[in-house]
């Protein structure tokens, strides 16, 4: 694997002192001692408005320690993205801290860490660093302020007389003190009303390669995850969910469930969509598992839909055929005269998010409070839901949050599924502490998927090989439709998610619509959300329109994109450069791919090569151009950007599909729900594209050119061009 990446780039600029004293927090020190800084900001769009809270409780972002050490507060769910670095990196470059000192904690639910855009504390849409760039900054260079004005009042001499370095502050006389020794005395300084921001040439840590704080921790087996928190005393519970969603439980039978050793009740609660499930609550999860099997339960599904996905391909391929809800608008007529033409039909499955780690909590609850230990992506959503379920305030619930292992969207549900089924279980009980389990066949038929999706395209193109016309129709489920989002995220009843991606940054005449499918399977985002399939679509047509013009694939992209999208030709040249496309000659029987997409704001670029192996694609090496801005921690991008790859390749291998017969999600577990493994790794070279703006998000953006690159590929091995994912080389 190798990396590249520019330092000392950023977007800096000075504080406007639009944040008024007030909208900060100086909380009294905490048992050790120490400067304790956090504020609340709120959001700037529609959805924040709505969503904030007053700043009344003291959310403390940043402690230092008299013992020097400086403890920052992660507004976010670390799930693997590194945030629990990359975050207090921002803070520890304004604050002139000693990195060795620096630690990163989790917040837990609060109105201080709310994101500074969306107006919730989230995790999500690869917004992290983006959206707290310039906020973590200046709570960095707030804080030296304060400590740079406590020793200059004890030294008698004037704050511009004073520098910071490595987490001590020195005076014009050679007096030195240490961050830690000055915290208490820093507490009773005035806020600054404004700060200057460093100069991106006088970074020393940011846009450098730093270790991950966290990672110790995880390769020693050490850090908590979710799955290892427990209280005293609390039992665990595993549910026996409808195998139809929203179905009922028309008769129990838990006599062999309660005759098990280790299992103390088996409630009927309620769970998600309006269904019942059966909890079985043991002293520890096997005898609760072994509970759960021995439960006889027959189901009522009679009053919910049974969705078949032979079906529901039938039904969405009819009206992929006819126009839906427009999104964008060209003439058409210019089909039927195009010198040449292209149509195809694009299947995608649902796909499960399938994390290492499953759904888990512990809960809790009390008379007049609610306790709830999870790794969550949505803390403030979840907050309301656990409270609504119990009963209580906002106020009454306090939500920490935990280490994840993954979740690519499935820990952040507008419907808070799996907490508000633990609470529901935790009142039925009401006996002590909580903690439910899902099993990995739990988190794989439990819902929330990736939308299946039909998408069918026919293009003109003149005799010169231009593109004269696009005329594109999707269809799929809603995942915004019913959610807090859909305010500003569908507009004139199309989903913006559903159509990402789609056009840009290309020079088309497009003509766009949508068909809002309805089905009894829950969906949600899913890493990269609509470009999961909307890039597929596009850079293997790109592709295919530049075969049908003679033309090669690199320079007809370029020649599409043209000079409004600088970033975008800049991910791309380097992804070529780096690679060798075109110069370097490959060994027999491989061949290249080329895609390059945005998503959050960033662009990804890829260049790969691949072979066929007794009649299997494989992938062998990726070049990666990226434009994410400014690259505030080099090897976190370039670990999205593996991460990211391998994920993506999962979803070309056979068996990567969720799919329902009379409603039974039919895959239960990693045998027969495929996700890539080592082997099918290739080795991936990672370069970031030099730049002085505010950084962009890069949790998700390494995903969706991957596959059509592949797919690319595979076209020049086999001359047949790939219409679903998984690949699918006999339909081809």
């Amino acid at each position: 694997m190798r990396t590249e990446w520019i330092n000392h780039a950023a977007l800096s600029r000075p504080s406007d002192g639009g944040m008024s004293r007030r909208s900060f927090i100086k909380a009294g020190a905490l048992a050790s001692g120490g400067l304790v800084i956090g504020f609340f900001i709120p959001g700037a769009n529609r959805l924040a408005r709505a969503a904030a809270a007053p700043a009344s409780a003291p959310n403390a972002f940043l402690h230092i320690a008299p013992d020097n050490t400086v403890t920052v507060m992660v507004n976010r769910l670390e799930f693997g993205q590194g945030v629990q670095t990359s975050l207090p990196m921002l803070i520890a470059e304004e604050l002139d801290a000693d990195w060795s000192q620096v630690r990163g904690a989790l917040a837990p639910a609060g109105d201080a860490f709310k994101d500074p855009l969306m107006g919730i504390q989230m995790t999500g849409g690869s917004g992290s660093v983006a959206h707290s760039f310039t906020q973590y900054r200046e709570i960095g260079a707030r804080a030296r302020a304060m400590l740079i004005a406590a020793a200059a009042e004890q030294w008698q001499v004037k704050p511009e007389q004073c520098g910071t370095a490595k987490g001590t502050v020195t005076g014009p006389a050679g007096q030195k003190a240490s961050y830690g020794a000055l915290a208490d005395a820093a507490m009773k300084q005035p806020m600054p009303a404004s700060v200057k921001l460093k100069d991106p040439k006088d970074f020393h840590l940011i846009g450098t390669p730093v270790k991950r704080l966290d990672a110790l921790a995880k390769s020693s087996g050490k850090e908590q995850f979710g799955m290892d928190f427990t209280l005293p005393g609390a039992k665990v519970a595993v549910v026996a969910h409808p195998p139809v969603f929203g179905a009922k439980v028309a008769r129990l039978d838990a006599s062999k469930a309660k005759a098990i050793k280790g299992v103390v009740d088996v409630l009927e609660v309620a769970t998600d969509r309006g269904g019942r499930g059966v909890a079985v609550i043991a002293d520890g999860y096997w005898p609760a598992k072994q509970g759960r099997d021995a439960l006889v339960i027959e189901w009522d599904s009679s009053a919910v839909e049974k969705v078949s996905s032979a079906k529901q391909l039938a039904d969405y391929k009819a009206l992929a055929s006819t126009p839906g809800i427009a999104a964008k608008t060209a003439d058409t007529a210019k089909l039927a005269g195009a010198a040449k033409k292209i149509s195809a039909v694009y299947e995608f499955p649902y796909l499960a998010h399938a994390p290492m780690e499953p759904l888990n909590c512990v809960v809790d609850l009390k008379a007049d409070s609610c306790t709830v230990w999870a790794g969550t992506q949505f803390q403030t959503i979840d907050q309301g839901a656990i409270a609504a379920t119990a009963g209580l305030k906002p106020e009454q619930v306090t939500l920490h949050t935990m280490t994840a292992g993954g979740g690519f969207g499935r820990r952040a549900v507008p419907t808070s599924d799996y907490l508000v089924e633990a609470v529901n279980i935790a009142k039925a009980y009401k006996r002590g502490p909580v903690k439910v389990i899902w099993s990995r066949e739990d988190d794989i038929r439990g819902g929330y998927y990736r939308p299946s999706h039909v998408h069918q395209v026919d293009i003109g193109l003149d005799a010169k090989g231009d593109i004269v016309v696009w005329n594109h129709v999707v269809v799929g489920q809603s995942i915004i439709a019913g959610t807090p989002f859909e305010a500003f995220m569908i507009k004139g009843g199309v989903d913006s998610t559903m159509i990402e991606g789609i056009g840009e940054p290309y020079e088309l005449p497009l003509n766009l619509s949508v068909h809002n499918a309805k089905a009894n399977v829950p969906v949600l985002w899913w890493r990269s959300v609509g470009s999961t399939h909307t890039a597929f679509v596009m850079e293997t047509l790109i592709d295919e329109a530049a075969h049908a013009a003679k033309a090669d694939p690199v320079a007809y992209r370029k020649k599409l994109i043209g000079a409004k999208h600088p970033r975008h030709l800049a991910a791309l040249d380097l992804a070529v450069a780096k690679s060798g496309y075109g110069v370097r000659k490959l060994p027999k029987g491989h061949a290249w791919g080329v895609a390059l997409h945005e998503s959050f704001n960033s662009i990804v670029a890829y260049v790969v090569e691949a072979s066929l192996v007794k009649g299997v694609p494989k992938l062998h090496k990726v070049t990666a151009g990226v434009h994410c801005n400014l690259a505030v921690n080099p090897l976190t991008i370039e670990a999205q950007v593996q991460g990211a790859v391998l994920m993506a390749v999962g979803t070309t291998l056979p068996g990567a599909a969720i799919t329902l017969k009379d409603g039974v999600v039919e895959q239960q577990n990693f045998n027969d729900y495929t996700v890539a493994r080592m082997p099918d790794m290739p080795h991936v070279d990672v370069f970031i594209v030099p730049s002085n703006d505010a950084p962009t998000g890069m949790g998700e953006p390494g995903f969706p050119p991957l596959a059509p690159a592949f797919a690319n590929a595979v076209f020049s091995l086999t001359g047949k061009r790939l219409r679903k994912l998984p690949f699918d080389l006999h339909a081809a």
